[in-house]
């Protein structure tokens, strides 16, 4: 019944088996944490080369529409027509987070 135990194939097979799944540098459980981490990094990419077109296009407006580049010179840089005075109003609920 237990005749198998003492065949020298089974045994190195065994051994082979529970090295290359526990023991190896890639053994199983690495493997799924570089599976983890691979699908992680794909979504990341995914993302950042959806930012990237999205970033283009605003570009690609910036530099054929004047409006469109007046408009974002006087939001995030604060620009101003000499003649003008610029009044910034800061949201409450922004500065208590």
């Amino acid at each position: 019944m237990l005749h198998f135990l003492k065949n020298k194939y089974f045994i190195t097979i065994v051994f082979f088996l529970t090295t290359i799944l526990f023991f190896d540098r890639y053994d199983v459980f690495s493997q799924l944490d570089l599976r983890k981490q691979l699908f992680k990094l794909q979504k990341e990419k995914n993302y950042y080369q959806k930012e990237i077109k999205n970033n283009n296009e605003q570009l690609h407006e910036l530099r054929t529409n004047p409006e469109n580049l007046e408009q974002f010179a006087r939001e995030h840089y604060l620009m101003k027509k000499q003649n003008e005075d610029v009044f910034v109003i800061v949201n409450d609920s922004l500065l208590e987070d």
